[in-house]
């Protein structure tokens, strides 16, 4: 198993790593170097989501990718909901470099697509269920369509949050690949 590492040079991608800032739901920095990776397995996905956004006129931001034990611990001690913040003693899909944490942004103004909560919004409103206006329902669901058409599942609870099917399947990875 291997991890791919994405840089704004390697993929059309912008990447806002925000737990390498204190601009996430902790206020702190969680993340020494904002560096950014994928399981390799997950690439073929991810490409292919790059490339029906752009179809769409839209680019990707990533806020988060692999995410290392330490800041899982780091994340759960700050926020112990396995709601939003999966228990590290039971293993993060993050750790296993299966999960991504993304949106859309429009390509002609630069502005990320209006889902209704930000990023790491640990309420129902950033449910893939919750009762939307009709323009937040449509880019969500475009964006959901996107990821899906690509091959990537969707956990409910967070509109941002995409992983690949079968993720136990995958082992958690103990190394930190110079993130920590």
């Amino acid at each position: 198993m291997s991890l791919v590492e994405i840089t704004q040079s390697s993929h059309p991608v912008i990447l806002e790593l925000l737990y390498a800032t204190d601009a996430n739901f902790t206020g702190k920095i969680i993340y020494k170097n904002a560096r950014c990776f994928l399981h390799e397995k997950a690439m073929p996905l991810f490409e292919k989501a790059i490339l029906l956004a752009d179809l769409q006129g839209y680019t990707i931001k990533i806020f988060d990718t692999f995410r290392p034990k330490q800041a899982a611990q780091a994340l759960w001690d700050f926020c112990p909901d396995p709601m939003y913040v999966a228990d590290p003693q039971k293993g993060s899909n993050h750790t296993r470099g299966i999960a991504i944490d993304l949106t859309l942004v429009d390509k002609t103004n630069g502005q990320e697509l209006d889902m209704g909560t930000p990023f790491d919004d640990f309420t129902d409103h950033s449910h893939h269920s919750a009762i939307l206006s009709p323009e937040i329902a449509r880019n969500r669901y475009l964006f959901l369509g996107i990821m899906m058409s690509a091959g990537w599942d969707f956990y409910n609870n967070e509109w941002w949050h995409y992983q690949l099917f079968s993720p136990r399947d995958y082992p958690l990875i103990e190394h930190d690949h110079g993130i920590m």
